[in-house]
């Protein structure tokens, strides 16, 4: 099953919300969050030898992986936001003001 068939409701839900670009990005951070948690509380169980208060080393380059894709991520969407609003600010300027 495809993610598309997956959490088509999910993708619906944000795409009607925020657009298809960002919608879609909305999921992709959900699911990275979700993988985060996972592999965060794997990680309790998987503790390393040399610092028993950190996963393992393996785990740790996951984790870290993982925070680096939401963090691009989250930095697209605020992009696309911020193009969404110079667009609308332009669009208001260049309409004509109503005669009275």
């Amino acid at each position: 099953m495809t993610i598309f068939k997956e959490k088509r409701a999910e993708l619906e839900h944000y795409e009607f919300m925020m657009g298809t670009e960002r919608g879609r990005l909305a999921v992709a951070l959900d699911l990275l969050t979700d993988s985060l948690i996972l592999t965060g509380q794997h990680g309790v169980y998987c503790a390393s030898n040399r610092n028993p208060s950190k996963p393992k080393l393996d785990l740790q380059a996951v984790l870290q992986g993982i925070e680096g894709a939401k963090e691009l991520i989250q930095s697209v969407m605020a992009n696309l936001e911020a193009m969404r609003r110079e667009q609308l600010a332009a669009a208001a300027q260049v309409e004509p003001s109503p005669k009275p």
